[in-house]
């Protein structure tokens, strides 16, 4: 893996990021992080084969993908690539992979005339907010300035679309969230994070991104919480989980992974819903053939590591041990269950190097 002082500051923002990063690894230990060296070193190995893999399925447009919407699978590969620290502008295999990847996604054919990205590659608002994600986080981090104010501009357009889907005329319970496609009067959870999440990141970055959004996404996400919450914001049940539609009925493994990181990111780091989703969690672990493991894996990760303590040392042992037993010969994975695998092996292993990279600590949107 690249070495802190390797990298090349993204941006002032960034640079205090990995200077934040290089203090906490040259301080204590992070939480269980001591008592499992053989344990990271072999995370550091799948990591770096999983890498290996998603170099090998980029085609010679530039796009990473086996399988499924282009566009939406290689702004994940270059999440993943930047999550270990991989940049566009590294003299690297992975570096030329990844300018190539970001040059794909960047390129007029890949997004309509509003800015929205999931109609080309028919990935409707999933991949649209999967790809504003990768794009604000990859802002300062273009191989020029040309493509820095692409991405920049790009960005831009994209929120707008976001905001704008946000903003029609829903009823009570879906005001706030989102759905499949921008016009969508309806929302549901799993939609709605990927959006709350790229808002959040572009806002941090600077752009233009009201308030009200947020909150109105708070709002959204509360709703989706399986316990009814009270007036004063304590949820009858203390520990409970999300479900995928708001008064929806069970919570599940998947969307309450989503629904903790989703609420975390937007700041509430200290809201009953957060702690109680996060003792839920540890008591419904995952199962890799359970249905979206690799999905609610990535926020499972990335949720409890924000949480802390026995929350995060607990999801980074259940984490690798899902994952390291599950990884195939050739670096990839490919999912537990059938609903899921037929994403494809990028998808997979995407998610499962987001999962497992969290202690670099690279990925601005995921620092508390």
């Amino acid at each position: 893996m690249p070495t802190i002082e390797s990298r090349r500051p993204w941006s002032f923002r960034r640079a205090a990021i990995v200077v934040a990063a290089a203090a906490a690894a040259t301080g204590p230990a992070c939480a269980g992080e001591a008592s499992l060296p053989l344990e990271e070193t072999r995370v550091d190995a799948a990591v770096e084969r999983a890498i290996g893999y998603l170099l090998t399925q980029q085609h010679g447009d530039g796009a990473i993908v086996d399988r499924g919407p282009r566009t939406a699978m290689t702004a994940l590969s270059v999440m993943a690539m930047a999550s270990v620290g991989t940049q566009p502008q590294d003299q690297t295999d992975g570096g030329r992979a990844m300018a190539a990847a970001l040059d794909y996604v960047l390129a007029d054919e890949r997004v309509d005339e509003k800015g929205y990205f999931g109609r080309k590659d028919n990935s409707r608002m999933y991949g649209h907010g999967i790809v504003t994600l990768m794009l604000t986080e990859m802002l300062g981090m273009g191989t020029s300035a040309e493509q820095d104010r692409l991405i920049h501009d790009r960005c831009q357009a994209a929120i707008d679309v976001i905001l704008s889907s946000q903003r029609l005329d829903k009823s009570s319970r879906y005001t706030g969230g989102w759905r499949y496609e921008p016009h969508s009067r309806d929302a549901d959870l799993s939609v709605s994070v990927w959006q709350v999440m790229a808002l959040r990141s572009a806002r941090n970055d600077g752009l233009a991104v009201p308030k009200r959004a947020i909150d109105d996404a708070v709002a959204y996400l509360e709703r989706s919480y399986a316990s009814p919450v009270r007036p004063s914001g304590q949820p009858v049940k203390a520990v409970d989980g999300f479900v995928y539609e708001p008064n929806g009925g069970k919570a599940t493994f998947p969307m309450t992974s989503a629904g903790l990181l989703a609420m975390q990111v937007c700041g509430e780091y200290e809201s009953p819903l957060v702690a109680g989703s996060a003792d839920w969690l540890l008591e419904h672990p995952p199962a890799w053939k359970q249905r979206y493991c690799c999905y609610g894996l990535y926020y499972y990760a990335q949720g409890m590591h924000q949480r802390g303590g026995t929350h995060e040392s607990t999801a980074r042992r259940v984490v690798a041990d899902l994952l390291l037993d599950a990884q195939s010969d050739n670096g990839s994975w490919e999912a537990g269950n059938g609903s899921e695998r037929n994403h494809g092996r990028v998808y997979a292993t995407t998610l499962a190097v987001l999962s497992l990279s969290v202690k670099y600590h690279y990925l601005p949107i995921y620092q508390r």
